[in-house]
């Protein structure tokens, strides 16, 4: 048996590796950009063992030195491969911008992976991309090798052309739009994107509404919160949670059944007890390893810096304890692939399980802990109501959003299992929110709880 069969038999654990080969380059300059230039260059010993750009079996498409060498690109193909139970393999790039890295590095990328994959197995290739350089080349080949593609937008013209900027400080919009046409021309309806920001308060019923007539079928909403910033460019957690249920409520009442969009598909998931797909809102965390253009191996996509590199592809190894405690983890000949090796090491499991151990007491107390478990760690950079540090700064947004949407889903759900279809179960629903609020003025407290008025809150959502 193979080292992946042998995994498979075992019931291995199935992760993620996010690779980024050209790093943090981008032709792009969002504004609230957490990631450009923050490239981590691996230390001595990992770094001197690795192949240079350009070296190796073949050269790399480009001159760059951030560019990974075609040498590393088989060598992750083929490790990963061998490290995850199957029989789908799931090939995630990302970037910065990963389409600098040139098409014919993916075309290399797709011989690899045909080369290594097993009989009976497949694969499936995600290319997260902001849509530049989508061409018709570029989309003549993502339809031939069956790539999904996640492309970048913040909703309508005017939110996204306030942060989403090339080299040049121009608006992206039309460009990403002509990008998601070409796309779609093919057949290829690319996931949208959408981070939430100081631009998106007070638009979420807009926002949702643009991305849903591009007619994709799949939006994620992501929020930009950027520690300890001045410039404002974050979504503050009060306008986030807002944001959240204007774009619910307008989905909800107008396009249940008919879209999805992500945190609304997995909260439903989860109030029908089923673990969390994405990994903000499960337990533990810890399953999506990084791989950097040079081969550096980082715990997570939001913690790649120094004290979460975990190991080297190219030096056979793994890297001494990040936390600074006595670790040392090799893959040594004949044993388990590195990156299996890393996915299971003990720092990894430690830094995934602190999701769970370090919750403040009010997560622990708080009625939508099974839905979100406090949420992602980065994000924890607040105080609780008692004073405790870590708690998640995002926290007042999501119960708002959680207090708002719970309640609905569980009404619809409902009324699916009573053998309701989604188009009646939207006139059901829009019949009992106008009587719920039939008698209410405009200048009446909110009966929400907001401690708003009326006309400030919930007036605008009552279909």
């Amino acid at each position: 048996m193979t080292s992946s069969q042998n995994m498979a038999a075992e019931g291995k654990a199935p992760f993620v590796v996010m690779v980024k080969p050209v790093g943090s380059r981008c032709n792009m300059r969002c504004r609230y950009c957490y990631y450009l230039g923050a490239d981590n260059v691996m230390p001595a010993p990992f770094s001197s063992a690795l192949p240079a750009a350009g070296t190796g079996a073949a050269s790399t498409p480009s001159s760059s030195a951030r560019v990974m060498s075609y040498a590393l690109l088989e060598r992750f193909i083929s490790d990963y491969v061998a490290s995850v139970p199957g029989p789908v393999v799931s090939f995630t790039w990302h970037g910065g911008e990963p389409t600098l890295a040139g098409l014919d590095f993916y075309r290399e990328a797709v011989r690899l992976e045909k080369k290594y994959l097993p009989e009976g197995w497949e694969c499936w290739n995600s290319l997260q991309t902001n849509g530049l350089l989508l061409d018709d080349e570029w989309c003549d080949f993502i339809a031939a090798e069956h790539f999904d593609v996640g492309i970048s937008i913040d909703g309508t013209e005017a939110v996204h052309d306030a942060n989403r900027l090339d080299v040049g400080g121009t608006g992206t919009w039309d460009r990403v739009m002509a990008a998601v046409g070409r796309l779609k021309a093919r057949g290829v309806l690319p996931d949208l994107l959408c981070t939430v920001n100081h631009a998106s308060a007070g638009n979420g019923a807009a926002v949702y509404r643009a991305l849903r007539d591009l007619g994709t079928g799949w939006i994620q909403f992501i929020p930009i919160v950027i520690e300890g910033e001045k410039s404002g460019l974050s979504i503050p957690p009060g306008e986030y949670g807002e944001f959240l249920v204007d774009a619910f409520a307008e989905w909800f009442y107008h396009d249940l059944g008919r879209g999805e969009v992500q945190l609304f598909s997995e909260t439903a998931m989860m109030l029908n007890g089923k673990e969390a797909s994405l990994c903000w809102l499960q337990k533990k965390c810890g399953k999506v390893l990084v791989v950097e253009a040079d081969g550096g191996v980082y715990a997570c996509d939001h913690f790649v810096r120094q004290d979460h590199l975990i190991g080297a592809l190219g030096t056979e190894k793994a890297a001494d304890d990040p936390s600074g405690e006595h670790r040392q983890e090799t893959a040594e000949a004949g044993s388990l692939p590195l990156l299996r090796t890393l996915a299971d090491s003990g720092f990894q499991r430690e830094f995934g399980a602190r999701k769970e151990t370090e919750l403040t007491g009010q997560c622990r107390e708080c009625p939508y802990l099974e839905l979100c478990h406090g949420g992602c760690i980065k994000d924890r950079t607040a105080k609780s109501l008692k004073g405790e540090s870590g708690h998640n700064i995002l926290c007042p947004g999501l119960y708002r959003y959680f207090d708002y949407a719970v309640p609905r889903l569980r009404r619809a759900m409902a009324l699916s299992a009573a053998g309701k279809k989604p188009q009646e179960i939207m006139q059901i629903c829009i019949r009992e929110e106008r009587e719920k609020y039939r008698k209410i003025q405009r200048n009446d407290p909110c009966p929400c709880g907001s401690g708003k008025k009326y006309k400030q809150c919930c007036m605008k959502r009552v279909p």
